[in-house]
C-alpha cells in the first residue's frame, strides 16, 4: 500500500476492504501511513455508493488507527463524522508563525496538529508556507483556518513531516 501510495503522489491514498457489512479502510501518503483521511474517506464512500453497489445510505469504516467513521448519504449530499480532538489554545511561540508569510491571531495544539487561526480567507488563499519551518515543529502537521467569505470556514493543512507540503 505504501509503494502504491508514493506512485500515486497524493496527499493520501484509501484502501479499503469489505468486512462483513462494515468496511475496513487505511489511509497513506507518499511517506507514510495517516491515522485518519477525511477527504479520502469521503472519496471512498462516494465510489462505494456510486460505482460499487453499496446498497443504503450509511456506510460504516472501520480503521486501527481513528476507530469508526460512519459516511451517510442524503441524495447527492455525504456527510461523515469525525473523531473528537480537543485543542487547547497555546502562546504564539516564532517557531509557529515562522512557517507562514502571515501572521496568526490564534494557535491551538490538538492531539497531533497545530491549528492556526487568521483573520479572512483571503490570507488562508494567498498564503505561501515556509515548509522547511514547518517540518522542524513537533507535530505531524498544521491546520491555516480562517472564516470564510461565502462558507462558514476554509483551510489548509501542511504536514511535510509525512509527506503533504502543498496544502
Amino acid at each position: 500500500m505504501q509503494n502504491i501510495a508514493m506512485e500515486n503522489n497524493l496527499a493520501e491514498t484509501s484502501f479499503y476492504i469489505k468486512d462483513g457489512e462494515k468496511y475496513q479502510i487505511r489511509w497513506f501518503t507518499p511517506v507514510a501511513e495517516v491515522d485518519l483521511c477525511g477527504h479520502a474517506t469521503l472519496a471512498t464512500a462516494f465510489v462505494l455508493f456510486n460505482l460499487e453497489g453499496h446498497v443504503g445510505d450509511v456506510i460504516e469504516f472501520y480503521s486501527p488507527r481513528s476507530g469508526k467513521l460512519i459516511v451517510t448519504k442524503k441524495d447527492d449530499l455525504l456527510t461523515m463524522n469525525f473523531p473528537t480532538d480537543v485543542f487547547e489554545r497555546v502562546e504564539m511561540r516564532k517557531e509557529l508563525t515562522d512557517g507562514f508569510n502571515i501572521e496568526p491571531r490564534e494557535a491551538y495544539k490538538g492531539k497531533t496538529d497545530y491549528m492556526l487561526v487568521f483573520d479572512n480567507e483571503s490570507q488562508i488563499k494567498n498564503m505561501i508556507p515556509d515548509i522547511t519551518s514547518i517540518s522542524k515543529l513537533n507535530a505531524r502537521g498544521v491546520i491555516v483556518t480562517a472564516k470564510g467569505d461565502s462558507v462558514d470556514f476554509v483551510s489548509r493543512f501542511f504536514a511535510p513531516q509525512v509527506g503533504v507540503e502543498t496544502g
